[in-house]
């Protein structure tokens, strides 16, 4: 068996049947402290196993595999790059961990991922052995690893923890001690990849939820009600907030407290009561009643006492209601001015893409998705963005399957650019269908029951026993975090205005809708920002904020 093998880059989206040969890889330029990534193409000429042994550089290595997407991309995509002509079917997306003997299939093509740990200073070479049947051959991809440490990160990203879609999946009962282990090694995965604010359900998250239907109770808050007195049990809360901490995770956005789309209605509340436990507001619950009201008040005091005790008050953002619409501008408002009058202590963000919300003083922090960010930029004093299903045309970035790896990589580049402080994103592991009617195998169901592309609905696989499984997609948007910070990197050593100049000679004048798609556009960026910072930013760091 004679193996055709060749470095390329981790952007690239290799196709067990594409012919097409992607662009050789040329040298990894990271920071230290940084994790890059590239993978190696392979194709043999019959059926037949490959051994491999990695040697150089520190790397944890992943056999890609193609996963299916049903619903690849909308029907109205419009000047929107994307692989397979869109079309249902196969793509690379999962990540593996390899063991040393990769299968090959006669004429296809396969690959492997390496995630390469930066964390000595110098030159180095990323060496894989093959042996096959016809002999071995050894490859060699040059890794250049900076003098200087890359900055913290300063970007406040969360994508949407999803508690019960891990108890469903592994069938577990909720917050039982195998729940606890599952989420923390997900929550372990989530803030390795960026994710330092975290999803916290107060009360079971009104997010998705088919309007009269339940989502399994995940509350972390414990409530009872004697009459109209309610008294609150924060130990649930209390184990989350610590167990996120343990693993990296520095912010805590509290679940919405009132229903997504419009504000109308209280989210699922249950609570001890004298005919014991039972569900005590939800959508027969109006947002507005005087019931509810009151125990937002009574809540508001001891949530405030006990983030203060755990010391996360000033960490924590607050929600009202996910994605309105201008004809709920009314509704929002009044659920908005009990936000401000009760849980003023915490900022209050929100999706939302209309500017009239935040003019009116609606929210404190409003996160218009990316396609409406020029008109949120220069007049917000923090500025965050989402995308989610509805991001995909004139090029907006987003993650579906079908997407090249430019566009899920670029987000990081352009939130530099535009000086975002945060990004938001729905479905770090939603693994239900639409309206949270079903549980969905993301193994085989990737687009929630035909509703989301592939790739909206989670960058995670649930592995086996609790383990979480990367994607390529999520090294990609990690690999635009890193961007970011190197891009401070270069700001701290001489000034934003030379960051951005380097940004510009590289990837070009970027926005939201014009970035380049070819990998080695990216590889171009990162090898003059390495360079510039050897001439002038040896032992430099950027601070942290």
């Amino acid at each position: 068996m004679s193996v055709t093998a060749f470095f390329c880059s981790a952007l690239e989206k290799i196709f067990s049947g594409g012919q097409a040969l992607p662009a050789p890889a040329g040298a990894v330029h990271l920071l230290n402290g940084e994790r890059g990534g590239v993978q190696l193409y392979l194709r043999a000429d019959r059926d037949g196993p490959v051994r491999f042994s990695v040697s150089g550089a520190p790397v944890e290595t992943f056999a890609v595999k193609e996963v299916y997407a049903g619903l690849a991309i909308y029907e109205n995509a419009e000047n929107c790059t994307v692989l397979n002509g869109g079309k249902s079917g196969y793509y690379p997306d999962l990540l593996r961990p390899a063991d040393g003997t990769l299968a090959l299939e006669k004429d296809k093509a396969a690959a492997l991922f390496f995630k390469i740990t930066a964390d000595t200073p110098g030159s180095h070479t990323l060496c894989v052995t093959l042996t096959a049947e016809d002999g071995m051959q050894t490859l060699r991809l040059p890794v250049c690893v900076s003098d200087v440490s890359l900055p913290a990160q300063t970007v406040i990203h969360t994508d949407w923890f999803h508690a019960d879609c891990l108890a469903d999946r592994y069938g577990v009962p909720v917050f039982s001690e195998a729940h606890w282990r599952i989420m923390e090694a997900f929550m372990a995965n989530a803030a390795a990849h960026g994710v330092n604010c975290l999803l916290t359900p107060l009360f079971t998250p009104p997010l998705d939820t088919a309007v009269g239907g339940e989502r399994p109770t995940v509350q972390l808050v414990g409530v009872k009600k004697q009459g109209d007195t309610y008294t609150f049990d924060f130990s649930k809360l209390k184990r989350y907030i610590e167990t996120a901490e343990k693993n990296g995770v520095r912010y805590f956005e509290l679940s919405h407290l009132f229903t997504q789309w419009g504000a109308k209605h209280a989210p699922k509340i249950v609570a001890e009561t004298d005919e014991g436990q039972r569900r005590i507001f939800g959508w027969e619950t109006d947002a507005l009643s005087p019931e509810y009201l009151s125990f937002l008040r009574q809540l508001a005091p001891a949530l405030r006492a006990f983030t203060d005790r755990a010391g996360v008050t000033d960490r924590c953002f607050v929600h009202c209601s996910d994605e309105p619409g201008m004809e709920d501008l009314a509704q929002y408002a009044a659920c908005a001015a009990v936000i401000a009058a009760d849980f003023g202590c915490y900022r209050h963000i929100d999706a939302l893409s209309d500017l009239a919300f935040f003019e009116k003083g609606l929210v404190e922090t409003p996160v218009p998705q990316e396609g409406n960010i020029e008109a949120f930029a220069g007049r917000t004093p923090r500025l965050w963005t989402y995308y989610c299903c509805g991001q995909f045309r004139n090029e907006l970035p987003n993650r579906f399957f079908c997407m090249p790896g430019a566009r899920t990589r670029i987000l990081g580049a352009l939130l530099y650019k535009y000086d975002c402080e945060g990004f938001l994103h729905w479905g770090y592991n939603f693994y239900y269908t639409q309206h949270s009617v079903r549980q969905a195998d993301p193994f085989t169901e990737t687009d929630a029951g035909g509703a989301f592309p592939s790739g909206d609905a989670f960058v995670v696989y649930p592995g086996e026993d609790g383990a979480p499984l990367t994607s390529l997609r999520q090294q990609a948007f990690y690999a635009g975090l890193q961007d970011h910070a190197a891009l401070r990197a270069v700001e701290a050593a001489s000034s934003r205005k030379t960051a951005l100049a380097l940004l510009e000679q590289t990837l070009g004048d970027i926005s939201f809708t014009s970035y380049p798609m070819e990998p080695a556009r990216y590889e171009a960026f990162r090898r003059a920002l390495y360079e510039f910072l050897a001439q002038h930013g040896c032992g430099k760091t950027a601070a942290a904020d």
